[in-house]
């Protein structure tokens, strides 16, 4: 990509499509068919503010693919939102749905907002109105589009989401599938909170197992003792440091935009997070040296980097003084494409954003089978698990004449709850997608790097779902 023709965000996501293309057996016109986005509604709607001012918003929905319904992906609320950034990121919706075996088409919509500069009624007014503006279209529903949150919206958001489509559509006894990231009380499902978060760890920690790799990158397998650096607090980068903390790696920096802190015997995240409670800023952490810019954590030493915030924050500038032996990329896009090219020929693994940040809508997957299913997961097996546990334990206690301790009596007797099983259902997702992704990358050495390989899972995948419809033969 050179400077003097920039590429949109829908470009550089159809260029890296191409790229991958060239590693498949498929014929041209499916190839481009799959790349297009199928159907793009802007929208204008007026809605008066506080002050009795009328303000027409600008809104999108992109439904990017339609090889499954339905649809999947989030709303953000943004200055930024336009239609090439919406159409961009509906397409990367199909392919990190196709990836990680989720049988959804992409879609994505965006709000051209600031929620800053909103109260939160201008905020729900403005929100139900492109609910409304959706079901007019036919554009939401539980088996034709379903939204989630983005930048800039959460659980509030959704359930409001969930509120207009069940008033516009009364008696659908599905409607609470209409939407996912709700508040648990209206549907939604435990561990989606840390869900991206944990999936970033899974995926990284499935890469570090598997010895060929870890041994070509000069690197032990398994995550303990790794030095890591994590770039973002946010609910991401929070989750990610955490689950790499709890399983013995070792977080020896953050960084906010406010600036970075280093510590060599690594650093608790809740208690940083505490800390900018507390002081408004991650700075001068107890213990921790301050780094002067906060893009210089991006620079330190260290074994995995997970850049969790923008995008963009590695690019060709700044790739070649990046000292990590890996990176994964928690965040949409955090690296150019010039970055990736230097990181292939340099032997610095990069563990693509498409699949490793899908953990999102891994759960939201789940969300929306518990809303079809009308039942909380593990609400029918956990007393029978228990009971069942309890039962093998004691005749295993009688039977030897011994005794378990306090602890692991806890641990075998324990009947899943839906929390226990939304992440296990999230490690077998993130397990399998990283297999299937090394097997294309190992299995053919003209594949120059691991985001290549995710393209070429998900391109063949969704090829295959348009083949079997019929469609192309």
């Amino acid at each position: 990509m050179s400077s003097q023709q920039p590429y949109s965000f829908f470009q550089s996501v159809e260029r890296s499509f191409d790229k991958a293309a060239k590693f498949t057996k498929w014929d041209k016109g499916l190839l481009e068919q799959i790349k297009a986005c199928n159907s793009i509604y802007s929208m204008r709607f007026p809605v008066k503010m506080d002050n009795g001012e009328i303000e027409v918003i600008e809104a999108y929905r992109v439904q990017h693919s339609q090889h499954k319904t339905p649809c999947k992906g989030g709303i953000r609320f943004s200055l930024a939102v336009n239609e090439d950034e919406v159409m961009a990121l509906a397409s990367l919706m199909t392919y990190k749905c196709a990836i990680v075996n989720v049988p959804f088409g992409g879609a994505k919509g965006g709000i051209k907002i600031s929620p800053r500069s909103h109260s939160a009624y201008e905020l729900e007014k403005i929100t139900r109105r492109y609910t409304a503006e959706l079901v007019k279209k036919n554009f939401i529903g539980p088996g034709i589009d379903v939204p989630a949150p983005d930048y800039g919206t959460g659980e509030r958001e959704m359930a409001w989401i969930v509120d207009t489509y069940q008033s516009l559509r009364p008696g659908d006894i599905d409607s609470a599938g209409c939407v996912t990231g709700k508040p648990i009380t209206q549907g939604g499902v435990r561990g989606r909170k840390e869900a991206t978060g944990l999936g970033v760890f899974f995926g990284i920690r499935e890469v570090c197992n598997m010895p060929e790799i870890m041994t070509k990158l000069g690197m032990t397998t398994g995550v303990e003792g790794k030095r890591v650096v994590v770039q973002g607090l946010g609910n991401v980068g929070y989750h990610s440091a955490k689950f790499f903390r709890e399983h013995g790696a070792i977080v020896v920096s953050i960084a906010e935009y406010e600036g970075a802190v280093y510590k060599e015997d690594g650093i608790n995240e809740e208690e940083l997070f505490q800390h900018r409670k507390a002081t408004g800023s991650i700075l001068n952490f107890p213990g921790a040296t301050n780094l002067a810019k906060n893009t210089d954590a991006l620079e330190l030493e260290c074994d995995i980097l997970i850049p969790a915030a923008l995008e963009n924050v590695i690019d060709g500038n700044n790739a070649p003084r990046v000292k990590a032996k890996m990176i994964g990329e928690a965040a949409n896009g955090p690296l150019t494409p010039e970055a990736d090219e230097i990181f292939a020929e340099r032997g610095i693994l990069v563990v693509p954003d498409m699949y490793l940040n899908a953990g999102g809508v891994t759960v939201s997957y789940f969300e929306w089978l518990k809303n079809l299913s009308h039942v909380r997961y593990g609400r029918m097996e956990k007393r029978f698990t228990e009971n069942m546990n309890a039962h093998i334990l004691g005749q295993i206690e009688g039977l030897t004449g011994k005794t378990v301790s306090e602890k692991e009596r806890d641990f075998i007797m324990h009947g899943a709850e839906e929390v226990d099983l939304v992440h296990s259902g999230l490690e077998e997702t993130m397990i399998n997608a990283t297999r299937e992704i090394m097997e294309i990358w190992l299995s053919n050495p003209e594949i120059p790097d691991m985001r290549t390989a995710a393209y070429v899972s998900a391109i063949n995948k969704v090829a295959i779902s348009y083949t079997e419809l019929g469609i192309f033969p």
